[in-house]
């Protein structure tokens, strides 16, 4: 019984919903079965903290964890608080289609099993949407199928396993329709995997992201979570799955996952530059491979920027000397400097034929493309270059490069990586140094 004046003593669940998400942790993990029950439709109270959504302003919540962290269960939580109370149009998109409907509709931690059975969400399997009673539609699409997203719009969107998604077009396309109402927001659920998406997700400005591992979430049993840490704990399938890190380096590889991410900075973080270069690496033919175009400056603190990556593919000579000579505008570049081993110096007559004003320095390849870029790599190593952005092809081809030679990274030849080298050998390292490249314009 409480006193006049004084506030009544907190609830238990009050007490609870006081604690830090890790002290509610350890409370939870002391329930019984029932009690865990009883808890399991006040959300707020059992979910983990890497299950809630971020304060902010933010268009994109990436969770990024491993299996087993909750991340289906924070999907489908954020997509019913939303369609509560509004009536909102959301889209559902899983790598396939019926990856959407079995895991994210109908699963045991789908939107359906979250709502409960006091909600009335009817699901519509035929026509692929989910309603609520306040007038809310879900409805379900496959990246597979990245045409399907090119009309409709959305006050929010789930997207799951991300990492499985083929190609960009998808995910631009969910973007683009991402557009109605005051906020709209999307939420990404992935266990990582190393592709252009996933970076082009990861470092885009309205991106904020949840990280965690299979560990994280306090409702697995302990003797499941132990039992896969004693498998995979420390092993490379281990460190992706259960930890939830990017792991895609090739044996040896010169430029790792994890140095490139280091070594990025925003574009708008860029000090004044002393110069800039653009480095070429011309394709043998119009339909071979890609024309290597990157544009890089040295700062006033000494430290090289990657600036751009304009590479073209199946262009002709009139074609990618055109990209050059707009790259080289763009950014003010005070110098051209191209490979000419495959074309010899008609590579320069092209390039100057673009514009007649630009500088144009030819080199010569005396040594492989790995043994090239080894010094440059090695450059980043001591956080002497950084990447002004994402630049996903070009970095896929940088993490294919091998030490000692060797290339395993896509397409026949890393033309991308190649340019990249050849402009910040030419901002950066003696011509007579270890990069072994002799001028001869």
């Amino acid at each position: 019984m409480s006193v006049a004046g004084e506030e009544p003593p907190a609830t238990p669940v009050e007490r609870l919903a006081r604690l830090s998400p890790a002290g509610r942790a350890r409370i939870l993990r002391q329930l019984t079965v029932g009690h865990r029950r009883e808890l399991a439709g006040r959300w707020s109270l059992r979910a983990h903290e890497g299950q809630l959504a971020p304060p902010g302003e933010w268009q994109v919540w990436l969770i990024r964890a491993g299996r087993g962290f909750g991340k289906t269960r924070a999907g489908a939580e954020w997509v019913n608080a939303a369609a509560r109370s509004a009536a909102v149009r959301v889209a559902l998109v899983g790598a396939t289609i019926e990856d959407a409907r079995r895991v994210m509709v109908e699963g045991p931690s789908g939107v359906i099993a979250v709502a409960g059975a006091d909600a009335a969400v009817v699901w519509k399997p035929t026509a692929g949407e989910v309603r609520w009673p306040s007038g809310a539609v879900a409805t379900v699409y496959s990246a597979a199928n990245p045409e399907a997203l090119r009309g409709p719009e959305h006050h929010f969107a789930w997207a799951d396993e991300l990492g499985k998604w083929k190609g960009v077009e998808a995910w631009n396309n969910l973007l683009m329709g991402l557009r109605l109402g005051d906020d709209p927001r999307a939420l990404v659920t992935t266990t990582p995997r190393t592709t252009a998406l996933m970076r082009q997700v990861m470092t885009a400005a309205g991106t904020v992201e949840t990280r965690g591992a299979t560990r994280d979430n306090p409702h697995l049993p302990a003797r499941f979570v132990s039992a896969m840490e004693a498998a995979y704990g420390g092993t490379r399938l281990g460190r992706q799955e259960l930890e939830g890190e990017m792991m895609a380096d090739v044996v040896g590889a010169l430029w790792t996952r994890a140095l490139i991410d280091r070594q990025r900075v925003r574009a708008g973080a860029v000090p004044s530059l002393r110069r800039v270069v653009v480095g070429v690496d011309p394709p043998a033919s119009a339909d071979g491979d890609a024309c290597g175009i990157v544009a890089a400056g040295l700062g006033v603190d000494d430290c090289g920027y990657v600036l751009e990556d304009a590479s073209i593919a199946g262009a002709s000579p009139d074609a990618w000397a055109r990209a050059v000579a707009g790259c080289a505008a763009r950014h003010g570049a005070d110098r051209i400097v191209a490979e000419k081993n495959q074309g010899g110096d008609m590579v320069g007559e092209v390039l100057r034929a673009a514009d007649a004003r630009l500088p144009v320095t030819l080199v010569h390849a005396s040594r492989g493309k790995s043994a090239r870029a080894e010094p440059v790599a090695a450059l980043y190593e001591v956080r002497r270059v950084w990447h002004a952005g994402a630049f996903p092809a070009l970095e896929d081809e940088l993490a294919g490069l091998q030490a000692g030679g060797g290339y395993e990274g896509p397409g026949r030849s890393p033309d991308r990586a190649d340019a990249c080298v050849w402009a910040l050998s030419a901002l950066m390292l003696d011509a007579r140094g270890p990069a072994s490249v002799r001028l001869l314009g």
